[in-house]
C-alpha cells in the first residue's frame, strides 16, 4: 500500500503538473548546486525539475517510510529544456520487485513541452523500502559506521580511457535547503532525519546526479543536452558538510547513426575515497 493507503501497483499513474520555465528558476538552481557548466543560450540545465517525481510521492511511496533510500536513478535526454517554455510532467509507476530483502518502486517520469507533446526528460527513480515490522528496532538504520562497513563491491571504474575534468563540491547545509527544501525533512533537517533512522541529514540522492550531470555537460556540450544517458546506482549514504568529487572515465565510443556516442564509467566519491555513486553515462559528439 501507498501513502494513501491505496495500491501501489504497475501502471498507476501517480499525477502530473505544468511548469513555466523561468531564467529566476534556472538561476536558483545553479546557484543551489554551484553548477557552472556552459549551456547553450536559452537552455536550462536538463535536471532542473530533478526532483519532480516526489511531488506525488504520495502515489508511489510505500507507508514504511522507516529507512527508506533512493537506490538507483536513470536519466534520459530528448531535448533542451528551454527558458521560456511551458514544460508538463506525467509520473507512472512502471515496476515493482524485491532485492536483498528489501521491496523496490520504479517511478518512471516524463518531462514534455507543453506545446507540442515532444518528450524532453525521462527519469526513472528506484526506492527501497524495509519490509513492514510489528515493532520498530533501537538505534539508527543507517549510521557512519554502519555506511562504513559496507560490503565490498567489485573494483570500479573498469574504464581505461581518458578522465573527463572532475567536479570538486561540498554539500553544506545551505545547500541541501536549497536543493531540498523549503520544507524541513531528512535532507534538510536533522531532527526530520532521525524520525526516519539517520543519525543526521541524509543529502538528498539526486543532487550527486545533477553533478555528473555537470561533469557530462562540461565535456560534451550539447551532446549531453540532447542525447545524453545516465544510469547509476546510490551505493553510500552522502551526510551533510561531506565534500565530494564527481569523476567520468571514457570506456569506449560507438558509431550512433551519423554520430558517435562516448560511454563512461561514472562515480562520485569522498575524500576518503568512499564511492557514493557509481555506474554510467554517455553522451554523442
Amino acid at each position: 500500500m501507498n501513502l494513501k493507503g491505496e495500491p501501489a501497483y504497475v501502471g498507476r499513474h501517480c499525477g502530473s503538473r505544468e511548469y513555466d520555465v523561468t531564467r529566476e528558476g534556472v538561476a536558483f538552481y545553479r546557484d543551489a548546486l554551484d553548477d557552472r557548466a556552459l549551456l547553450p543560450e536559452g537552455s536550462a540545465p536538463p535536471l532542473l525539475h530533478h526532483s519532480e517525481c516526489y511531488q506525488h510521492l504520495g502515489d508511489w511511496y510505500l507507508k514504511n517510510l522507516f529507512g527508506n533510500l533512493h537506490a538507483r536513478q536513470e536519466w534520459e535526454l530528448f531535448g533542451a529544456i528551454r527558458v521560456g517554455a511551458k514544460i508538463r510532467s506525467r509520473s507512472t509507476i512502471v515496476a515493482r520487485y524485491e532485492k536483498r530483502g528489501r521491496d523496490y518502486v520504479l517511478n518512471e517520469t516524463d518531462l514534455v513541452d507543453a506545446a507540442d507533446g515532444r518528450l524532453l526528460v525521462r527519469g526513472r527513480t528506484h526506492q527501497s523500502f524495509l519490509p513492514p515490522r510489528e515493532s520498530r528496532e533501537e538505534g539508527f538504520v543507517v549510521d557512519e559506521a554502519t555506511a562504513a562497513r559496507k560490503e565490498a563491491r567489485p573494483p570500479f571504474p573498469t574504464a581505461t580511457g581518458a578522465d573527463l575534468e572532475p567536479v570538486t563540491k561540498v554539500v553544506d547545509a545551505r545547500r541541501c535547503w536549497m536543493f531540498s527544501g523549503p520544507a524541513r525533512n531528512y535532507h534538510t533537517d536533522r531532527d526530520e532525519a532521525r524520525k526516519l533512522g539517520f543519525p543526521n541529514i541524509v543529502v538528498q540522492g539526486m543532487m550527486t546526479t545533477c553533478f555528473v550531470s555537470e561533469l557530462m555537460q562540461r565535456s560534451f556540450g550539447e551532446g549531453w543536452l540532447v542525447g545524453g544517458k545516465m544510469d547509476v546506482r546510490l551505493t553510500n549514504v552522502v551526510w551533510v558538510d561531506d565534500h565530494l568529487v564527481a569523476r567520468a572515465r571514457i570506456r569506449d565510443e560507438v558509431r550512433e547513426g551519423t554520430l558517435r556516442r562516448v560511454h563512461c564509467d561514472v562515480w562520485v566519491e569522498k575524500a576518503d575515497g568512499t564511492k557514493v555513486l557509481i555506474g554510467e553515462a554517455s553522451a554523442v559528439r
